[in-house]
């Protein structure tokens, strides 16, 4: 198969980055179940947007995972995950430029 985290990090790194993966993994799954319920709540398209940009950062934790544990390899998590970040900004911006004008008050 692929070389797992072991094989390219010593053992102190391999814990840290074990450590990271799982409090981001933790936190960003913690964030798209509350956008998840914001959506149904909501029920609006910037929901929808945020909660899929949520969504992409918590397979992006998986696919970490995956590569310490060596069945994703290297080249494929690199452009998995900057293709994820670029996907990640553009549903961001596209939710905030979509929401049109803000209407004044008063």
């Amino acid at each position: 198969m692929f070389p797992s985290a072991a094989d390219w990090v010593s053992g102190a790194e391999a814990a840290a980055i074990l450590a990271v993966l799982v409090l981001a993994t933790l936190g960003t799954a913690t964030l798209f179940l509350t956008g998840l319920v914001g959506y149904r709540r909501r029920r609006t398209r910037v929901y929808l947007l945020v909660t899929a940009a949520l969504g992409i950062l918590v397979s992006r934790s998986v696919i970490g995972f995956g590569t310490v544990l060596g069945i994703v390899p290297m080249p494929v998590h690199h452009l998995i995950e900057h293709g994820s970040d670029f996907a990640v900004a553009t549903l961001v911006l596209y939710a905030l430029y979509s929401t049109g004008t803000p209407s004044r008050a008063g």
